[in-house]
């Protein structure tokens, strides 16, 4: 999916754009109201996100050009730093679908763009890239490598689709199996680990490491 993300802070618009590229979306970046306004313009996306406080044009007057001028309709998040309901009720007067208040979580940011996904219906490719060479198809519990298509568990696929999406994130096993199994399903650490075991001889031991008495980390 096609993002434009419009964010003139170096350090966070780098972290937004590190985080939605590995979240597997193709984002163009622009530190400015007017170059924004004019992707949007020229080119189709499937979202945006924009900060209201950018030089040029603010957030604000892109997202009321391109819904009053242009008639675009692509969902827009509005990110911001302003606390007062002015900019809240201006931003939705304007046609915005949802609004961040900064700091955020970068989860509930990705919570936000899942549910503007189903509400508006935009597909998502849901094979997700390992490294190069190494791609992961939850749908069909499949690895592909370079030379190969290997067949996972259904447990494997959803461990695995769990680390993709908290990358760089310890994970205990607790948090797993909070996330991943149901109550009357509970198993061992054993278990766990030999799932883990599995999936480490597929995609390579280096991708997953063990913390020592705290959980896992996937690179």
């Amino acid at each position: 999916m096609r993002v434009l993300l419009l964010e003139d802070d170096n350090l966070l618009s780098d972290l937004l754009n590190d985080h939605l590229i590995d979240k597997g979306y193709d984002v163009t970046l622009c530190l400015n109201g007017q170059d924004a306004l004019e992707y949007l313009i020229d080119e189709k996306f499937d979202f945006a996100l924009l900060d209201i406080n950018t030089p040029i044009m603010s957030g604000l007057e892109v997202l009321k050009t391109i819904r009053e001028e242009y008639k675009i309709k692509i969902p827009v998040i509005i990110l911001t730093a302003y606390q007062d309901t002015k900019h809240l009720k201006d931003s939705f007067e304007n046609g915005v679908d949802d609004y961040i208040k900064k700091p955020f979580d970068l989860e509930e940011l990705d919570q936000r763009i899942l549910r503007l996904c189903r509400q508006f219906s935009i597909e998502q490719n849901d094979n997700i890239v390992i490294t190069p060479t190494i791609s992961f198809d939850p749908d069909s519990c499949r690895i592909t490598l370079e030379d190969k298509s290997v067949s996972i568990a259904q447990k494997e696929r959803d461990i695995l689709k769990y680390f993709c999406t908290h990358k760089k994130r310890v994970i205990s096993s607790d948090e797993l199996l909070q996330n991943i199994w149901a109550y009357e399903e509970i198993p061992t650490d054993a278990t766990i680990r030999v799932y883990i075991k599995n999936l480490r001889e597929i995609i390579g031991k280096e991708k997953i490491s063990t913390i020592r008495g705290i959980g896992y980390k996937f690179e």
